[in-house]
């Protein structure tokens, strides 16, 4: 059975084919842009279901890129990138990628990858229960959280490490524990992820994301989502 469109931004003609083969080989469709003017018209033409996106491209970074796209969609939009640095893994993450692949990969690593940006992105464990804490509401069937009776645009993401902390009120949460529930096994010990998307939601449901009340650090620990009146 043929899954979801993936869009390619590569324009290393021995990584897309390798890219492109690895994705057939699971299911998916596949298309190729090897720059970011091309990759955006494809984008809005063929409305991909996942992007793999390289960010040295001969037109321009690909951080731009995400943001553009971040601007119309959710869509998991993964980096495949050389480069190595955690400033600019944290730099991806935070214009908007879900994941963050470095070059030399192996195929089973990111099939893996993009099997789980795609749980992240439909939701895990739905159920028809909505949750209030404070003045922010998360909706579990229509996959929305509301603060204050306004929608938040969150990002899939965004959406479940909300979702986990709301369902996990008042607890001490590691870190290796809230990689481990919202991205998957494997991540453990991903921490720029955690701190740049934690980072990221502070500034959406917080009144002031450098004096958090809801998210709050346990030093060297993890994290306490703040719930005084929780409705599970």
């Amino acid at each position: 059975m043929t899954k979801d469109l993936v869009l390619i931004v590569e324009d290393d003609p021995a990584i897309s084919k390798m890219l492109h083969y690895i994705l057939k080989q699971d299911g998916y469709k596949c298309i190729i842009s090897e720059n970011l003017k091309n990759a955006l018209r494809t984008f809005q033409t063929h409305n991909p279901e996942i992007i793999l996106l390289d960010l040295g491209l001969p037109d321009g970074d690909g951080k731009s890129f995400i943001k553009t796209v971040r601007k119309e969609t959710t869509i998991p939009i993964i980096i495949v990138s050389a480069r190595h640095d955690e400033h600019e893994i944290v730099a991806a993450l935070d214009a908007g990628a879900d994941d963050y692949v470095i070059k030399p990969f192996s195929d089973i690593e990111l099939s893996a990858r993009i099997r789980s940006a795609q749980r992240r992105s439909i939701g895990v464990s739905p159920s028809h229960d909505t949750i209030v804490c404070g003045d922010i509401i998360l909706e579990h069937d229509a996959l929305v959280a509301y603060k204050k009776g306004v929608a938040l645009n969150l990002t899939p993401t965004e959406f479940n490490l909300l979702k986990y902390f709301m369902t996990h009120p008042n607890q001490v949460l590691t870190h290796a524990n809230v990689l481990k529930e919202v991205w998957g096994v494997g991540y453990q010990n991903e921490m720029h992820y955690l701190r740049t998307f934690v980072n990221s939601l502070r500034k959406k449901i917080e009144d002031d994301s450098s004096r958090p009340h809801y998210i709050v650090t346990q030093m060297r620990v993890g994290y306490r989502f703040n719930c005084e009146n929780e409705k599970l």
